[in-house]
């Protein structure tokens, strides 16, 4: 019974941590006034301590890891360099997100668009027009730049290709299914059996078009200029598609030079 201590165990077996193992909060970053929710969906208060979570580094983390990802691409990109793009450390990273991809997937869930239904235009073509410009506006801005980043990778990663469906693909179902419901109660079109292929044609040309040509229509003399599909050029690739999905559901097509000009007096 040598060397045991009187609870009977060996000091030799659980050794007492000394000073410099052990961790130091003031040597993780700011870690003493932030919260340590971790993961995409963390809460907004630490549990333990009760202290909120700072939302503009939270933002500015998203924001960095946004531009890492149009910069480098999803294999490139790493936790470090999205801490140096934010000017934090990596401790503070990671008491908000537990990995690369689940930053990632907070960034996709943060520039999801808003496509929730909007108020009844009164027509199909009214509903439409707003729908596809929207859209067009989406793959225009961040969150297109999103799915540039990391649609090859969401082929391979189903954490990822669920968060891009989650963010992307099916509020423009859910929308599309209010606006033809809406529309085919009016008499305006025959009923829609299956809405969600109608969604599908609202995403892919306008994926096709903004992500697969290599300029904007009407090439670099066109009236979207040549500088790349900013807000104006979205707005009327989305009005050219109008009449196409007009006529794919069995309303009258509505050409784009009358859309605009209902627009104007509008």
């Amino acid at each position: 019974m040598t060397g045991l201590t009187r609870q009977g165990q060996d000091p030799s077996r659980h050794p007492r941590p000394n000073a410099a193992q052990e961790p130091n909060a003031a040597q993780e970053g700011d870690g003493a006034q932030e919260g340590d929710g971790a993961g995409p969906s963390a809460p907004g208060r630490d549990g333990r301590r009760g202290r909120r979570r700072d939302a503009a580094l939270d933002r500015a983390l998203l924001e960095a890891a946004l531009a890492v990802l149009a910069e480098r691409g999803y294999g490139a990109l790493t936790t470090a360099a999205v801490a140096a793009r934010a000017g934090v450390s990596t401790a503070t990273l990671y008491r908000r997100w537990r990995s690369k991809e689940d930053l990632v997937v907070g960034a996709v869930l943060a520039h999801a668009p808003d496509l929730a239904p909007r108020t009844d235009t009164g027509t199909l073509e009214g509903d439409l027009r707003a729908l596809l410009r929207d859209k067009a506006a989406t793959l225009t801005g961040p969150g297109g730049r999103l799915l540039r980043a990391l649609t090859g990778e969401a082929a391979h990663n189903a954490v990822l290709a669920e968060a891009l469906t989650t963010a992307f693909v099916l509020p423009v179902g859910r929308r599309v299914a209010e606006v033809v419901d809406r529309a085919a109660a009016r008499g305006e079109i025959p009923p829609v059996e299956q809405p969600d292929l109608v969604g599908d044609l609202v995403i892919g040309p306008m994926v096709s078009r903004f992500f697969l040509r290599p300029l904007p229509p009407g090439g670099p003399d066109g009236p979207c200029g040549p500088d790349g599909p900013e807000a104006p050029c979205a707005e009327e690739t989305a009005d050219r598609f109008l009449p196409f999905l007009l006529r794919a559901l069995g309303a009258r097509a509505v050409p784009p030079g009358e859309t605009r000009a209902r627009d104007a007096a509008g």
